[in-house]
């Protein structure tokens, strides 16, 4: 799905700019919520910030706050629907520069705990736990569907 708003900020080649950068689960005004990493980390999601900034900081004091509380919504979602040990949270953006949250539910099983995702795996995948996970996922939409404040 392509984003085309006319008042958004959008710049090109930012993948962030040009497509919603996974399942979209939800849209605002200012941001919108994304499923990503099925097959390896099932309720990973994503908050995209809708315009191009690079930083929090780049935000208003009002937009930070409003972010901060979806974040920890979403947060609080996933750790009620799939129970993980630990929920990882992180706003990098060095490959991409489009202000952007992570969400990522993590297991002491998984691939790569206790270690980032992003870094080498640690163990096999465990397929039998990752399909549970993966059957949440239609509970997680549902959940994350709407944020408390209704934007």
């Amino acid at each position: 799905m392509t984003l085309a708003h006319p008042t958004r900020t959008h710049i090109p080649n930012c993948p962030l700019c040009a497509a919603d950068g996974g399942e979209l689960v939800w849209m605002g005004d200012r941001a919108r919520l994304i499923l990503v990493e099925h097959d390896r980390f099932p309720g990973f999601c994503r908050i995209v910030w809708n315009d191009h900034v690079a930083e929090l900081s780049d935000l208003d004091d009002a937009d930070q706050a409003w972010l901060m509380r979806l974040v920890a919504r979403v947060e609080r979602v996933v750790r009620e629907v799939m129970t993980p040990d630990k929920v990882n949270l992180a706003a990098f953006g060095n490959m991409v520069p489009h202000l952007h949250w992570h969400i990522i539910p993590r297991y002491l099983w998984d691939t790569h705990f206790p270690e980032a995702i992003w870094a080498a795996p640690q163990r096999a995948a465990d397929a039998t736990r990752i399909a549970e996970l993966a059957s949440r996922l239609p509970a997680l939409r549902t959940a994350l569907s709407v944020p408390d404040d209704g934007e």
